[in-house]
């Protein structure tokens, strides 16, 4: 069955995804395409730093492309690493909980409330309407608590909130736990069922009047006319 194949096509990507996900860490991986060609399956990588994806000397997007091959039965697959442009950075989700569970990986949960709110204000420089940070764990005491932070405008419902969002997750490993992080984005050009477009005001063609026209009178023609006799003279008295 056709659909059948594209359900499992579409499984294997998303495993791909969520191993190159794994074990590249600190990449700014956004997604992962998988595609086929005539020569083999390219897998395309969208990620901020490229560079890291290749590795040393190749040594990195070598040892993946055999792990991928071995582990997912690919035939011939080819890596390509794809930059992420700098201005998209900051409304990619998975970029930015990446960078969040990152940044609570080096500083420790201490700094949390401020790592969450430079992060909000990055993502709204960069043209975002709403952001959403949810952080989950021994955060900052030993119990486990949850921690939410937002700015902007965010949907929670309607098929905008399916589909128009751009949600993320990702997770740090810290000394008390793994600190779990949901980032929520809703991006510049989303269409919301609210918007109202209201016409600009078009100026009015200014009308000339128009000035009467002047009637011409054709000039008749002089009629010749004949002398028929001499006028009489006038009485002298």
């Amino acid at each position: 069955m056709i659909e059948r194949k594209f359900i499992n096509d579409k499984k294997k990507e998303f495993a791909i995804e969520e191993y190159i996900t794994a074990n590249l860490k600190n990449v700014g991986h956004s997604k992962t395409e998988l595609r086929k060609t005539p020569l083999g399956d390219r897998i395309i990588v969208h990620a901020a730093r490229p560079g890291l994806v290749v590795g040393k000397k190749g040594e990195t997007i070598k040892k993946l492309t055999q792990t991928l091959k071995k582990r997912f039965k690919l035939e011939n697959p080819e890596i390509e690493p794809r930059e992420v442009e700098q201005k998209d950075q900051m409304l990619d989700a998975d970029i930015v909980a990446e960078r969040i569970a990152s940044t609570l990986e080096r500083f420790g949960v201490k700094r949390f409330k401020g790592i969450a709110h430079r992060v909000m204000n990055d993502v709204l420089r960069a043209g975002a309407l709403g952001v959403e940070i949810i952080m989950s764990g021994r955060i900052p005491s030993v119990r486990a608590k949850k921690w939410r932070f937002f700015s902007g405008y965010i949907k929670k419902c309607g098929d905008v909130a399916l589909e128009g969002m751009h949600v993320a997750t990702n997770y740090a490993v810290l000394k008390q736990g793994r600190i779990g992080v949901k980032v929520s984005i809703m991006p510049p050009d989303i269409k919301l069922p609210d918007d109202i477009e209201v016409p600009q005001e078009v100026p009015e063609p200014e009308v000339k009047e128009e000035k009467p026209k002047k009637k011409t009178v054709k000039k008749a023609k002089k009629e010749t006319v004949e002398k028929v006799g001499k006028k009489p003279d006038e009485d002298t008295k």
